[in-house]
């Protein structure tokens, strides 16, 4: 049984947001065609969200772009919205990440719907063994929910042309150290 995993496809993480990437609004469409492809036969559909109350260090007025950054996916701002090609009515469930910490990987996060279910247990309630992984940032999130889904004993292909880089040589990188943990790559 095969999920589809979208990570952080959010206003903030798309041209014109708080930490932009040049292809997130691209990639939010082509997530969408997928999504809403004839073929596609998931099991589930979920996204995460960096959902950020007050992650303490995570913010900086002086970030460093590697444990501390400008401020983004703030609650109740626009920039933590989904980008508007990603259709939440197509999701089983979202799961929220970094409400007073740092959190990269999806498994670091919880159900919208349920505080006290996690990303893994959530996926194997549902008899889910395999994930598709598409979303925002290769080099940082993508990353880290792929290695943690693998750490986890999840199956997973991921979607290079899928997601957004921050930078075309570290998203090549990631996609490199995915793939030496045991994911598979798709281009």
């Amino acid at each position: 049984m095969r999920a589809l995993v979208i990570v952080d496809v959010q206003n903030d993480f798309c041209p014109g947001g708080a930490l932009a990437t040049e292809h997130g609004s691209m990639v939010a469409e082509q997530i969408s065609e997928l999504v809403h492809a004839p073929s596609q036969d998931y099991r589930a559909i979920v996204a995460t969200q960096d959902w950020h109350i007050d992650p303490g260090d995570h913010f900086s007025d002086n970030p460093d772009f590697v444990d501390s950054w400008p401020v983004h996916c703030v609650v109740g701002t626009g920039g933590a919205e989904f980008h508007p090609a990603i259709d939440a009515e197509r999701l089983d469930e979202t799961f929220r990440k970094g409400e007073y910490s740092a959190a990269y990987s999806g498994f670091e996060g919880h159900a919208a719907s349920d505080v006290d279910t996690g990303l893994a247990r959530w996926l194997r309630e549902r008899g889910i063994t395999d994930l598709d992984v598409v979303g925002i940032a290769t080099d940082h999130c993508v990353k880290a929910t792929v290695i943690d889904a693998l750490r986890e004993g999840f199956g997973v292909r991921v979607f290079a042309e899928l997601c957004s880089p921050v930078t075309a040589e570290t998203g090549e990188t990631a996609l490199e150290e995915m793939t030496t943990a045991g994911a598979v790559i798709v281009r």
